[in-house]
């Protein structure tokens, strides 16, 4: 009896790659897919997985906000996520919410298996880079960033802001309504302590968050 995998992403071609890699090192492997967060949600509750393999970035909620709802009805479910940002941008804040291990997708193809491999054994996979900025966000909390401080959908809000999105394009990607992105919007600049997109824009940039 092979494992039985469940793969969250909304891009079937990217599906198609991380199933394709699987199979090669586990023939009988039982994989089924979800193209967003509340089919991930979901399949999670109805049938029981070995490994959960999710893509932080989706359409409407976000990973980060499906990985907190499996963890508090699946709490002992193993989520590997994988991302097209950087570590530094989104990795603490997936392990905070119950990560098993953290994956950018340039590196999916060599450390795919060997995420999994580890997640499986029990263990969390984290890469050098990861453990020292876990072990660096022990310092004083005076020293941490202004965008640490804010919610996950709150960053996740700040990004497309600093990207230009306007409000009506932020609220179709979140699926929330636009009212809703002017009240997240207001509590980045209160908690960040600034008064224009100009000023997010700019922060976004010398912090690289895009």
């Amino acid at each position: 009896m092979g494992i039985h995998v469940l793969i969250a992403d909304d891009h079937a071609i990217v599906r198609r790659g991380l199933i394709q890699i699987l199979l090669e090192e586990y023939p009988s492997a039982i994989i089924e897919e979800a193209g967003d967060a509340e089919e991930l949600i979901k399949k999670t509750i109805l049938k029981k997985w070995d490994i959960v393999i999710c893509d932080i970035n989706m359409p409407g909620r976000s990973g980060i906000d499906a990985l907190l709802q499996i963890k508090q009805s699946v709490p002992d479910l193993p989520v590997l996520i994988i991302s097209m940002y950087s570590e530094d941008q989104y990795a603490l804040r997936a392990f905070k919410a119950g990560a098993s291990g953290y994956l950018g997708k340039e590196t999916v193809h060599f450390n795919l298996i060997k995420a999994v491999q580890t997640v499986l054994s029990g263990k969390k996979f984290i890469t050098p880079s990861i453990a020292e900025k876990m072990a660096n966000s022990f310092d004083d909390e005076r020293k941490k960033q202004a965008h640490e401080n804010l919610s996950n959908r709150e960053f996740e809000v700040l990004k497309l802001l600093a990207s230009g999105k306007s409000a009506s394009a932020i609220a179709v990607q979140l699926s929330i309504s636009i009212t809703t992105v002017s009240t997240y919007r207001a509590r980045i600049l209160e908690k960040m302590q600034m008064k224009s997109n100009a000023e997010l824009i700019r922060y976004a940039l010398e912090a690289k968050l895009i």
